[in-house]
């Protein structure tokens, strides 16, 4: 028969074991470090916790859109005057009730910390975690004229070999008249180059 002693270890050690598991569970899917990955990093185990991954990331997202085109927001987002109470408060006016208590917890705890200016590059970087838990690889196309659908497609193909099994493949098109002819191609932090600038600019080094 087991002492209490036994059974208190006993249950110790299973409750240690499952908030191990949940801890695991709501772990970042990248080892990401820096100032902007410790702020994204708490607030995708927050919200893992709370099931409201895509909630956050939803309004981060229109955070960061309304700091990129708002003179006025960004303005308070980086005006040292404003005293970090003042932050604060209103940030509680602005997202109180219209948020989740995740993305509202962070944005206070920010304005606190007088880091609100840092916003953008925490939600890129919360993003960059997003991408990860969905399995997301980005890939850009870039031509020197618009690409049409066949065109796209075939690329697309001819680059089905450098993804992961099961990867979900995020594919962006730009155009840049520089490179004159050919394709850059970046997948992840892969670029191949295999546009007509960069052979004309070989030929050159080869010449000299």
């Amino acid at each position: 028969m087991l002492s209490n002693a036994s059974i208190l270890r006993k249950a110790a050690t299973t409750a240690i074991r499952r908030s191990m598991a949940t801890d695991a569970a709501h772990k970042p899917p990248l080892n990401l470090y820096g100032l902007n990955a410790r702020y994204a990093n708490a607030t995708y185990i927050a919200a893992s916790k709370s099931n409201t991954l895509d909630q956050v990331e939803s309004e981060l997202l229109a955070i960061k859109n309304s700091a990129t085109t708002s003179k006025a927001f960004s303005s308070f987002l980086e005006n040292p005057l404003i005293s970090r109470d003042d932050k604060t408060k209103n940030v509680e006016d602005m997202l109180k009730g219209k948020t989740s208590s995740v993305t509202l917890n962070l944005m206070t705890v920010l304005a606190g910390n007088a880091r609100l200016s840092s916003i953008v590059g925490i939600t890129d970087t919360f993003i960059q975690l997003m991408k990860a838990k969905r399995g997301e690889v980005e890939a850009t196309i870039i031509s020197a004229e618009p690409l049409n659908k066949t065109m796209t497609a075939a690329v697309q193909d001819a680059m089905k070999s450098q993804f992961p099994t099961g990867a979900k493949v995020v594919l962006k098109s730009e155009v840049d008249p520089s490179i004159l002819g050919g394709l850059q191609i970046q997948i992840g932090d892969k670029f191949l180059d295999l546009s007509v600038g960069s052979r004309i600019e070989e030929v050159g080094r080869t010449a000299v």
